[in-house]
């Protein structure tokens, strides 16, 4: 008689440290505590579990009695809990040192809490490089988890991938698990005795192991799973099947460990899953990927050539989103200011307040896209910025900058501007367009200038063809083959941007109503020694030239225009100010002291002098005053995403534009944008 299948089966939790309170409640109730409840009543079924640091504090705060469970299970050796970056970072976009520091740091957590530290790790969203395994290695790990396809891409068979295999980098050993994507798609999906069925196929082949570590939320979260799984009772009997049979034995990655030798050595080559490296391509990349996926699968080659058909890696959403660029560009360079902080200057007493912040600032969920919202949800960013900005006004209190300095963080070839005082920071990027792409305020922790463009993206195509997806004979969908909407899509809405949404963004237009869109402006004079700091710049348009300055106040900027026109004709400035209330009922429009919406309101005003965007989650306003008096178009800025839930618009930005009449000669025109923290944290009207 052949020895049973080793089934090693593990789970992965996470929620983003910045998302809605509702969110975490609802995974809290309708998937992690249910399924530890479920588990917590078959001891028999080993399995392993990752909680992220920010859920797993926010379960011990919350929700004791589920961990109270957990730890129950741990003790009595059913659960081998598993490490990772403290804050879910991907570990090959973080410095090694910050590597080191969030592995241990999760690891302390779980030692603390459970009693004994982990020996493997989760690899967020098993996005491999092999310079993440000293880092690994140094904080006492001895396996992780990756994908099966990263090893079909080494040549590996699949029928080979029933245990686990050793590589090493630096000097030093690291175990792989290869996770099944069989499995994967089966588990919850499936029905239960399916998925059973498949598991004593294996063991009647002969294999050793079945691997399974997947995100937990899909047993609860995802549509349509927790009716099915806890409702219809699909994961009792998984796990009464399991037990059942005398061909199957649930373990420990531990003990299977323990058990067993490495297959023998191998090199991963740099890979997430292979969903992924379709969604970190190009739109018309990741469409003729997609394309050649189908040919193949219609053609029954799929499994065969699968291996061979790559897309992107990861760390291609850096250059695929500006933004997520951007972000990840200031986080490396705050994270170097810090590890440069001389011990001498009093910084050690606040170092691990400062190094959390930085931690916070890596969580992966802001820096990518794909089937979920990430870089798209507003909410996510705002935690990686707010991060950011109040780790870089400590640092500032440390070890102070200069106020107005120059560089290409983000290494576009593009210098940027910042200017800053200690209330709020500005930041030019030096492209011809003389623009804000960054507004800082410290005491809010706040970057108003955090507005996504509108990019393309190859499932745009399946919007505007309203595909629909089939639905399977038996069980449900999962959320990779889903197609529904959760808002009706305007094809408008799908036009990509042809530059980023900054604040005062400007335009010319010619007395024939032919708009010029200003993005040759030259540095001009610099900044007058002692006064606060300032940008100045020219420009020619075809019917006028224009002077810019931008200025540092106190609590916002101030934006001057100086005329010199050929020709009548209009002048408008685009702002776009990301609020974190976005079109939710906490923002408001107000206008001489009257509130005229909502801030996803549209408004067109004639003759305005002052405006309110007034935020009362935020706990302050941007107040906007213009001389001469001027036309105003409010409306929001959408764009449009996917997600496990269906096809969706979200807002990024209150888009404000401005537009004044501007004659022959000479004439000015500013723009004054000021930000208040209301002290009672619920921001009051403006006087009238």
């Amino acid at each position: 008689m052949t020895s049973p299948l080793s089934l090693l089966f593990g789970v992965h939790a996470h929620q983003p440290a910045s998302n809605f309170p509702e969110v975490l409640e609802q995974a809290c109730s309708r998937c992690y505590r249910p399924f530890l409840e479920t588990l917590h009543g078959f001891p028999g079924f080993r399995f392993a579990a990752h909680f992220s640091g920010p859920l797993l504090e926010y379960m011990i705060e919350r929700h004791a009695p589920v961990v109270a469970l957990l730890a129950e299970m741990v003790a009595r050796g059913q659960v081998e809990l598993f490490g990772a970056g403290d804050s879910e970072p991907v570990l090959a976009s973080i410095p090694a040192r910050d590597r080191i520091g969030q592995l241990n740091r999760l690891s302390r957590k779980i030692e603390a809490r459970f009693g004994r530290a982990p020996q493997g790790a989760w690899l967020t969203e098993r996005a491999w490089e092999a310079t993440v395994v000293p880092a690994l290695a140094d904080c006492g790990m001895r396996y992780v988890t990756v994908d099966d396809y990263h090893f079909l891409c080494t040549g590996r068979a699949a029928s080979e991938l029933d245990g686990y295999f050793t590589t090493e980098e630096d000097d030093r050993c690291l175990d792989l698990f290869p996770i099944s994507e069989a499995l994967r798609y089966r588990i919850p999906f499936a029905p239960a005795e399916e998925a059973v069925a498949y598991l004593e196929r294996l063991a009647e082949e002969g294999r050793c192991a079945a691997i399974y570590f997947d995100d937990l939320e899909k047993f609860g979260i995802w549509p349509e799973t927790h009716e099915w799984v806890h409702g219809r009772g699909w994961l009792r009997r998984f796990i009464e099947g399991v037990l059942a049979s005398s061909r199957i034995a649930p373990l420990t990655f531990r003990e299977f460990h323990d058990r067993h030798r490495s297959r023998g050595v191998v090199y991963l080559p740099t890979t997430a899953y292979i969903e992924m490296n379709e969604w970190t391509l190009p739109a018309a990349a990741a469409g003729a990927l997609g394309d050649l996926i189908q040919r193949e699968k219609e053609q029954g080659a799929y499994e065969t050539d699968k291996p061979f058909l790559r897309g992107g890696i990861w760390k291609n959403f850096l250059s695929l989103y500006p933004e997520a660029n951007w972000m990840h560009k200031r986080m490396l360079a705050l994270s170097q200011r810090l590890a440069a902080l001389p011990e001498a200057r009093g910084a050690s007493r606040r170092r691990e307040e400062l190094r959390s912040l930085l931690y916070d600032a890596q969580a992966n969920d802001a820096y990518w896209h794909g089937l979920f919202g990430g870089l798209y949800l507003p909410h996510l960013r705002r935690g990686v910025f707010s991060a950011l900005v109040r780790l870089e006004a400590l640092l500032d209190r440390i070890a102070p900058r200069a106020a107005v300095l120059r560089s290409d963080v983000d290494h576009d070839g593009c210098d940027e501007l910042f200017m800053h005082n200690e209330e709020v920071q500005a930041v030019i990027r030096l492209d011809g367009r003389a623009s804000i792409c960054e507004l800082d305020a410290y005491k809010l922790g706040q970057n108003f200038g955090d507005t996504l463009r509108r990019h393309a993206e190859h499932y745009h195509q399946r919007i505007l063809l309203g595909a629909a997806a089939a639905k399977p004979a038996l069980g449900i969908a999962s959320a990779h083959d889903r197609v529904e909407f959760k808002h009706d899509i305007a094809a408008s809405e799908l036009t990509p941007d042809a530059c980023a949404r900054t604040l005062f963004a400007d335009t010319w237009i010619h007395e024939a109503g032919t708009p010029e869109p200003l993005a040759r402006y030259a540095p001009a004079a610099p900044a007058a020694e002692g006064g606060p700091p300032e940008m100045r710049f020219r420009t020619n348009a075809t019917d006028t030239l224009v002077a810019k300055r931008i200025a540092l106040e106190p609590s916002g900027v101030r934006v001057e225009y100086r005329f010199e026109a050929a020709a009548p004709g209009r002048f408008r400035v685009e702002l776009n100010i990301a609020m974190p209330s976005c079109d939710g009922f906490a923002g408001r429009i107000i206008h001489r002291g009257e509130v005229l919406g909502g801030l996803g309101q549209r408004l067109d005003l004639e003759g305005a002098e002052t405006m309110t965007l007034d935020d009362r989650f935020m706990g302050g306003c941007v107040t906007l005053s213009f001389s001469p008096p001027a036309r105003v178009e409010v409306g929001p800025h959408y764009t449009v995403s996917q997600s496990e839930g269906g096809f969706e618009r979200i807002m990024q930005s209150v888009q404000v534009t401005l537009a004044w009449p501007v004659g022959r000669g000479a004439s000015d025109a500013a723009v004054r944008l000021e930000i208040r923290k209301d002290p009672e944290g619920t921001a009051a009207p403006p006087r009238a």
